[in-house]
């Protein structure tokens, strides 16, 4: 069945806020919590687990409305972040998130009309290293967190993509 105009700005619409919504508050909570056990003795930057769930948010913004809206939400992302987070978090965000989106879309692209829920979990994969690396270094000057970044962003990852496949069964949700 084919989508009508109204569904696809409501779908981007919903899908951009909710990813603007989580780069804002892995900021947020970095300034507020600092750091926040993720499980095996690790610890992580309190906004992982917001961060993590950004990937997949945007690989579903990329196919509702296009690369370009998720350039756009990831430049308004870090604008919104100098106002709720210290300046270097929300730098390397911006940074970080708009780096990572290249990886991202590497893998994302080739195999998303294949074999959508694999691009999504490998993009995401692809997405949290790069973006943990280069956060961590640009806000912190450290890789000290990189194993519980890894760690706290898999998790978000897994739940997204077990959500995922949930809605897929039920079909709630279309790749």
């Amino acid at each position: 069945m084919p989508t009508s105009r109204s569904d696809v700005v409501w779908r981007t619409t919903l899908l951009g806020v909710a990813f603007l919504t989580t780069i804002v508050a892995a900021n947020w909570a970095i300034g507020e919590f600092g750091l926040v056990p993720v499980g095996f003795g690790l610890v992580a930057p309190a906004g992982v687990a917001f961060a993590g769930l950004a990937f997949t948010l945007r690989d579903l913004l990329h196919d509702a409305s296009g690369r370009r809206a998720v350039l756009v939400a990831i430049l308004v992302g870090a604008g919104l972040s100098f106002a709720v987070a210290p300046p270097a978090v929300a730098l390397a965000s911006g940074l970080a998130f708009g780096l990572s989106e290249a990886a991202d879309m590497a893998v994302y692209t080739p195999l998303r009309h294949r074999r959508w829920l694999l691009a999504v979990g490998l993009s995401n994969v692809a997405g949290l290293i790069v973006d943990s690396v280069l956060f961590l270094w640009i806000a912190f000057g450290s890789l000290e967190f990189l194993p519980g970044q890894i760690v706290g962003k898999t998790w978000m990852t897994l739940l997204a993509l077990a959500v995922l496949i949930t809605l897929r069964r039920r079909r709630m949700v279309t790749a």
